[in-house]
């Protein structure tokens, strides 16, 4: 009596030799998989999320508070403190602390100059001209065709400035770069009218509604844009058109 040999589906038969040989094989793979497989981080999430949105806001509210009850110098002292607080407890709690830091950093700067005015209102003094000076080196950029957008872009994404050849691309970057020109624009203006009509309370909440909300309106402009040129890049590298056509 003759036997058939018995033939065994390669897709369905024994296991690979390495993952029998190895069995922690698989499983690394798996892993290595996953973490390549695990999402970036958004903007928002970097910054620590909603939470992480509402500690910016948090050492202005103390300032304003502390200077209408204590005065001046213990304002300075609170809104630092608060600051501080802020970092060490994103630290403890292993969040983003970079945010925190930045955060602290400005306060305290803003705070010297409010020492140094003699002034509450004096605190938001530097955000107000800092916003000025983004929205002309930012329009700037746009002007001699190198729009900033694009290029912090590029850098954080690491793609670079390739999409200076092409011109939709560049165009694109354009009105994400002059939407942030008139973020920083209404900034100056609204913080320097009040800041002149001495409404600090009102300048404050100036400064939070402006903060990161209206920034974050004008990111999704520049999201927008570096998605479009990514895929016409990404089209004009696979071959399917041309960088610079329409």
């Amino acid at each position: 009596m003759t036997t058939e040999p018995e033939h065994t589906n390669p897709d369905h038969g024994a296991p690979d030799r390495a993952t029998a040989e190895h069995p922690s094989h698989a499983a690394e793979t798996g892993g290595r998989q996953a973490r390549q497989a695990k999402p970036k981080q958004t903007p928002l999430e970097q910054m620590g999320g909603t939470t992480g949105l509402v500690y910016t806001g948090l050492p202005i509210v103390a300032f304003i508070v502390a200077n209408s009850s204590f005065g001046l110098t213990p304002a300075i002292c609170t809104a630092v403190g608060v600051a501080l607080a802020v970092s060490v407890l994103r630290l403890a709690r292993k969040q983003p602390v970079q945010p925190a830091l930045s955060g602290l950093f400005g306060v305290a700067v803003a705070s010297f100059v409010a020492w140094k005015t003699g002034s509450a209102k004096g605190f938001f003094l530097t955000g107000i001209w800092s916003n000025l000076a983004l929205a002309v080196v930012f329009l700037l950029s746009v002007l001699v065709r190198r729009p900033l957008a694009g290029i912090v872009w590029g850098a954080l994404n690491g793609t670079g400035t390739a999409w200076l050849k092409d011109k939709p691309s560049r165009r694109s970057y354009d009105i994400a770069t002059l939407t942030l020109v008139g973020v920083f624009a209404a900034r100056f203006a609204v913080w320097e009218w009040l800041y002149d009509a001495d409404r600090t309370g009102w300048l404050a909440a100036a400064r939070i509604a402006m903060g990161y909300p209206l920034f974050g309106a004008a990111f999704l402009v520049v999201l927008w844009a570096g998605r479009r040129s990514g895929k016409r890049l990404g089209a004009a590298l696979a071959g399917q058109r041309p960088a610079g056509s329409s």
